[in-house]
């Protein structure tokens, strides 16, 4: 195995966040006089190892190329899921000739605090790793499951109401919150994508595609700062987290 392997750095930037509920793109939303996609880039080019970034965007974003970016920045079309927009991100990365042993860091455009230190930490993780490592960071909160539609259809008389209630506790021990960046070996990662399109699949994020075939990832944990701007009130916190970081 090589273990001084070539570093790709790709960011997912396809996405609509439906869920943040903006007007723009989540990627595109403004934080200290940048957007989330320009921080998140800058922060790859805090690594030493890292000297150009592929940013994987919707075919009709007129946006990316009118910014300006802390690295290189080449581009690939992404598609409707991410995990589309990661195959098209490493399909143009091995037409480059990169090998498989190459390694390539997956980046989410909305973790705009992730610390220089974690990246570097994962990077030299999965170096020595047969498929690749992950930032994480054990769950700390109490877990509670909530019943399904049908469970409490038969459990109460109007569930109309449209209210979450709680079924039990779900033990934290080995829980994990996964974050990026993720980082994999390149023909590894093609594998795995196939598989998951040959069988239809539905992942959050690529390690899932590993763990469908048993296929250990390592953990590495990470910095709590390194939130994802999910809702509208996630950019208080990360303004406040890049004030002080600053």
């Amino acid at each position: 195995m090589n273990n001084h392997p070539n570093i790709h750095a790709m960011i997912v930037a396809a996405g609509r966040g439906s869920r943040f509920g903006a007007s723009v793109a989540k990627q595109y939303t403004m934080l200290q006089g940048q957007t989330l996609l320009q921080h998140s880039v800058a922060r790859l080019a805090a690594s030493d190892y890292i000297d150009k970034c592929l940013l994987v965007v919707a075919a009709d974003d007129r946006t990316a190329q009118t910014l300006d970016f802390a690295l290189p920045i080449h581009y690939a079309v992404g598609g409707s899921e991410r995990w589309q927009s990661v195959q098209a991100g490493v399909m143009t990365i091995s037409n480059t000739g990169a090998d498989d042993s190459d390694l390539v860091l997956i980046h989410d455009a909305a973790r705009p605090a992730v610390p220089s230190h974690d990246i570097d930490q994962v990077i030299t993780a999965a170096m020595t790793e047969t498929y690749g490592a992950i930032l994480a960071t054990p769950v700390s909160d109490t877990l509670k499951e909530s019943y399904s539609q049908s469970e409490l259809t038969e459990r109460l008389l109007d569930e109309s109401d449209g209210h979450a209630y709680a079924k039990r506790t779900v033990d934290r021990h080995n829980m994990w919150q996964a974050q990026t960046p993720q980082v994999f070996r390149l023909g590894q990662l093609r594998k795995v994508l196939n598989y998951v399109s040959e069988h239809q699949l539905t992942i959050t994020d690529e390690a899932s595609a590993f763990e469908y075939l048993a296929l250990p990832i390592r953990l590495v944990i990470g910095s709590r700062q390194n939130i994802k701007l999910t809702y509208p009130d996630d950019a208080t916190l990360l303004a406040a987290i890049l004030n002080a970081q600053a």
